[in-house]
């Protein structure tokens, strides 16, 4: 499967990398991929489809936030969400915090000007209502 490239989304002292949902057999060069954009947390928002002891090996924390595919997510991951970016960035500046779904084109990405297709119809309703 053909998977977009991982986009890396800076602003003001926060760093993003959105990615796909990497595989067994393909975990340590996105480890080492992780590690070169200084990533120190992963939040994985799709159910867990490779182990994360080799990724938590290299030093980045993985949680495993999943929701429903095409779907907004709920409240309590919200803000968990922001919780955890008020944190990260306030504790390490310039940090970089990576999301990712399986494709990475439906829950994990948040600005659709860096990756086509990121948004579809339902989540396009939940951010003008939010």
């Amino acid at each position: 499967m053909n998977h977009p490239a991982p986009v890396e989304i800076s602003y003001e002292n926060m760093r993003f990398l959105i990615t796909h949902n990497p595989t067994n057999a393909t975990l340590n060069n996105f480890t080492e991929e992780l590690k070169k954009h200084g990533v120190t947390t992963l939040v994985r928002v799709c159910d867990a489809a490779y182990d994360k002891a080799p990724v938590e090996k290299g030093g980045i924390h993985v949680l495993d936030w999943p929701f429903d595919d095409g779907a907004p997510p709920p409240n309590q991951i919200v803000d968990d969400w922001l919780n955890l970016l008020k944190n990260k960035f306030r504790e390490k500046p310039g940090c970089c915090v990576v999301v990712h779904c399986v494709a990475g084109l439906g829950r994990a990405p948040f600005i659709r000007q860096q990756r086509r297709g990121a948004f579809n119809s339902k989540l396009l309703l939940y951010l003008e209502k939010y």
